[in-house]
């Protein structure tokens, strides 16, 4: 089979799921009506997210290593405030883990004196080894996005925003832009 009706097939496959997921009813009982959902209670978001796409593969960017550093605020500490997190399957990172003696991004918005308080922040995304490590040549060792946020607290308290970074991605290009 040549590579081309490979590609096709692949496509119509995935062509058909979508269809069989947009086309299926829930099965229902009428002996056992459907029971109410409670809904569960959601861990609080990090005002600061960040989804990564590989336009390359057209596929989110799994695995990628990302930092997120406070770059400047009413009392910056010597020594950077640095976060890590890894894009989980499907690109994305939600929560970030705190290096050091930091607590967490909300604990930090949390100190500042009022709603209208902006800091700056820096994301970086380490893509050379991360594209290396599939055998694929990069342009970028490492892409970073500085951004200011406005805003305190945590999420359902007054001044809370939240920030989210997407990036397109690829081996010789990258845009950026605010999400929601």
């Amino acid at each position: 089979m040549d590579q081309s009706s490979e590609s096709s097939d692949r496509i119509t496959n995935r062509l058909a799921l979508f269809q069989q997921h947009l086309t299926s009813t829930p099965l229902s009982n009428p002996t056992n009506p459907p029971t109410k959902q409670q809904p569960t209670k959601m861990a609080a978001r990090d005002p600061i997210t960040c989804h990564v796409l590989n336009t390359l593969t057209g596929t989110p960017a799994a695995n990628l290593p990302v930092t997120l550093t406070l770059l400047s605020a009413p009392a910056s500490p010597s020594s950077p405030v640095t976060f890590h997190a890894t894009t989980n399957a499907d690109g994305r990172v939600a929560q970030w883990t705190p290096v050091g003696d930091v607590s967490s991004v909300p604990a930090i918005l949390a100190m500042l004196p009022g709603a209208e308080s902006k800091t700056n922040w820096a994301v970086r995304f380490e893509v050379g080894p991360w594209y290396e490590s599939q055998g694929i040549e990069s342009f970028w060792p490492e892409i970073e996005v500085k951004f200011t946020v406005k805003g305190r607290g945590q999420e359902n308290e007054e001044g809370w925003r939240h920030y989210h970074v997407p990036v397109l991605l690829g081996p010789w290009n990258y845009s950026t832009y605010r999400g929601s």
